[in-house]
């Protein structure tokens, strides 16, 4: 790639930092893993404290370490446009990408003077039955989509700008109408947003998608905290997104809810979360039978985006025969 540009490669993470270079596929990497996803949004004037703190609370790693990554990440960022001449964005089509996708444009969206930004960005590779994520392909397979990179146009950067400030809205009207929209410019942004609205309470039972899931992974009988995940994202998830950690932080909630839907074993409270062996609890099982709604419960409060899931906000919910929000 003699005299070629200098080039910056974004990604949500860093799981193909090195099979790039091994590609040989030259230029300097950007894991910008904010999950654009996860709300509540902090003030504008606090973001980096702000997002680290919300981080680490959902995950359970260092707080001043996520802060760190996250200011250096930002400041990259905001510097890109000047510090080189072509971005190439890599994503897949899930929620966590597309929201990540959606936060960077934004960012390039207000520039007038911007290098050439070209992106990546698939939901499927031959031979791979069940395509995840880019993660899982090997390097002459991340090679092969270097030439099916395509130039970010002016239409998807506005794209961009509108789905961060819906990601980012108090109610969920905004991304909603944005699912209604002709949003071809970005073909797989539509049903990643439909994933995001889906973490809604539903209308039969109160529950998110990611909730419900894991109750019915727990349906046969007591498993570990890892083999709900696996079972709730691998299998039963129409569109994955989530990590282990951000997983088990949906699992702590529920234990931590005032009538939890599920219950940890005695003998495994005290070993790492993902060992531990949860099962149904009668209120669990009422919620799968379609019996309890979980807002009457009193749940802890939670965050869809912007969207504040918690007794005495608007009660916003997803209504999967109508696939809209009610």
């Amino acid at each position: 790639m003699k005299g070629a540009l200098r080039t910056l490669h974004i990604r949500c993470g860093d799981d193909i930092r090195d099979k790039l270079a091994e590609a040989g596929i030259e230029g300097d990497f950007l894991s910008f893993a904010d999950p654009a996803w996860l709300g509540p949004p902090p003030a504008s004037n606090a973001w980096i404290a702000g997002r680290a703190a919300l981080i680490a609370e959902r995950t359970g790693l260092p707080r001043q370490r996520i802060r760190a990554d996250l200011g250096d990440a930002y400041w990259r960022l905001a510097r890109a446009p000047a510090d080189y001449g072509r971005i190439v964005l890599w994503c897949e089509h899930d929620l966590y990408d597309q929201a990540a996708l959606a936060r960077v444009l934004a960012s390039f969206a207000p520039r007038k003077k911007l290098p050439r930004i070209e992106l990546i960005a698939i939901d499927r590779f031959r031979g791979i039955k069940r395509f995840i994520g880019l993660g899982q392909l090997s390097v002459a397979q991340l090679a092969s989509l270097w030439p099916r990179r395509k130039r970010i146009s002016r239409r998807q950067l506005v794209l961009g700008a509108r789905t961060w400030a819906a990601l980012r809205a108090p109610t969920p009207e905004l991304l909603e109408a944005l699912c209604k929209s002709d949003l071809r410019v970005l073909p797989f942004l539509k049903a990643a947003l439909q994933r995001q609205l889906q973490e809604l309470p539903w209308t039969k039972d109160g529950l998110s998608l990611t909730e419900r899931n894991a109750l019915a992974a727990l349906a046969k009988g007591p498993r570990s905290a890892a083999e709900v995940y696996a079972e709730a994202q691998a299998k039963r998830d129409p569109q994955p997104f989530m990590g282990d950690l951000f997983f088990w932080s949906v699992l702590r909630d529920l234990l931590e809810a005032p009538r939890p839907p599920i219950a940890v074993s005695a003998a495994t409270r005290r070993t790492a979360w993902h060992k531990r062996v949860l099962r149904l609890t009668p209120e669990g099982r009422a919620l799968l039978a379609g019996k309890l709604d979980w807002q009457t419960t009193g749940p802890l409060e939670r965050w869809v985006g912007g969207v504040a899931v918690v007794r005495g906000a608007p009660t916003w919910r997803w209504n999967p025969r109508a696939g809209r929000v009610a």
